[in-house]
């Protein structure tokens, strides 16, 4: 019988996330992952001898990325730590979560260590040599504009996706602008009281090293980035498209961030959380890939396997949790799914705080978590689409031990 996997409570951080080109930009973001982590575990008295399985999660490449996962322990100083390294664009870090949950209940891994982290910020560029070409020149491309604004397979850019499923769900530029005024509310609350809700999970003000990490150039009170929204000033917003309906305002920006968390045994989870009393198990994991060029719907039957993977249905989900770059995703999956719409994505979501790609998930879920546990504890479901027209889901519950 498999055995339950936990995320111990408070056993997981995330940086402030900055815009594109921003405060962090500057910093290698596997090194960036590891000083964090290091820092992250020493602050929660997390022995390192007490990991033995770690998995990185990342979606643009950086100098040396090859050596992945144990370089990135190495770093931390945990140097007999192995694992692999995942990359499924804007899955990712509900991907690496679901591995590590499989491995701990496979009895593989006590204490499995996850690092999601990128830097879409001076993204690199790839030149792919090709001998038999024209005169022997090759492709290239700019990792992450060029994978933006072009599918290979769906021949279209991310935007087109947007704008295929808001043309078949008649979804207007005002129905997207109104969820996007209500999703900036709901992150204002994470800003009240000095951050109150971020500072549960977030070390704030957060020192921003230099690039070879041994002073601090820059603080951030909170995430860089955040445009203010009035129904006035987006109401002044054109659709990027000619013909569409999605605006600069209706969709989520790129920024750069890192985010850790540890997935244990029941027993692993008592030692390591800040709250023993409370427990966090994880119940079901969906995926599903939707037709060519209509991404944002793909989060619906991703969901739905999710539930039927936790036996339950969305009537026995108290708080839901999107990545959502693009408003419309969030109306689709109210409409099909019945889920109140401005009850989804209380505190923030990654259409308000920004797109790191890798690190975007895991930090949805950590709020996930940190909701539930202000309710007094409940289900919570994460949700969001990725690259490729596809999506990834996460049920879990908080609940009194």
């Amino acid at each position: 019988m498999p055995r339950a996997a936990e995320i111990p409570y408070g056993a997981y951080w995330s940086t402030p996330f900055a815009r594109w080109q921003g405060s962090l930009s500057h910093l290698h973001s596997l090194e960036f992952a590891a000083h964090v982590a290091k820092g992250e575990l020493a602050r929660r008295e997390i022995s390192l001898a007490e990991i033995d399985h770690g998995i990185l999660g990342m979606t643009v490449p950086q100098q040396q990325s090859f050596y992945g996962l144990p370089w990135v322990t190495g770093m931390i100083g945990a140097e007999d730590v192995a694992g692999p390294t995942i990359s499924q664009a804007c899955a990712t870090g509900a991907r690496t979560l679901a591995a590590a949950t499989h491995e701990v209940r496979a009895g593989l891994s006590d204490t499995a260590l996850i690092l999601t982290t990128d830097r879409t910020s001076n993204g690199p560029h790839v030149y792919y040599p090709a001998p038999s070409g024209p005169g022997g020149t090759g492709g290239h491309e700019d990792v992450v504009m060029d994978n933006f604004n072009h599918d290979p397979h769906a021949k279209n850019a991310m935007i087109d996706t947007a704008e295929n499923v808001a043309a078949k769900y008649q979804i207007s530029t005002e129905e997207q602008h109104d969820v996007v005024l209500r999703r900036h509310s709901q992150y204002l609350d994470a800003l009240a009281s000095d951050h109150a809700f971020q500072k549960r999970y977030m070390t704030l003000p957060f020192e921003v090293p230099d690039s070879r990490f041994r002073k601090s150039v820059a603080t951030l009170t909170s995430d860089e980035g955040v445009t203010a929204a009035s129904a006035e000033a987006l109401a002044k917003l054109k659709p990027v498209k000619a013909g569409g309906s999605i605006t600069f305002g209706g969709q989520t920006h790129p920024a750069d961030g890192t985010v850790g968390l540890l997935v244990t045994t029941e027993d692993a989870a008592r030692q390591h959380a800040a709250d023993p009393s409370i427990r966090i198990r994880l119940l079901g994991f969906g995926q599903s890939r939707t037709e060519k060029g209509y991404m944002p719907q793909a989060p619906v039957e991703a969901t739905q396997r999710a539930l039927d993977d936790a036996g339950l249905n969305i009537g026995g989900i108290d708080v839901v949790k999107s990545h959502n770059p693009f408003a419309v995703n969030d109306i689709v999956f109210s409409r099909e799914t019945g889920f109140d719409l401005d009850a989804m994505n209380n505190y923030g979501c990654s259409l308000i705080w920004g797109h790191p790609q890798g690190p975007t998930g895991l930090r949805t879920i950590v709020e996930l978590i940190e909701e539930l546990a202000l309710k007094g504890g409940g289900r919570g479901l994460f949700q969001g689409c990725a690259a490729g027209d596809s999506a990834m889901a996460v049920v879990l519950e908080v609940s009194s031990r």
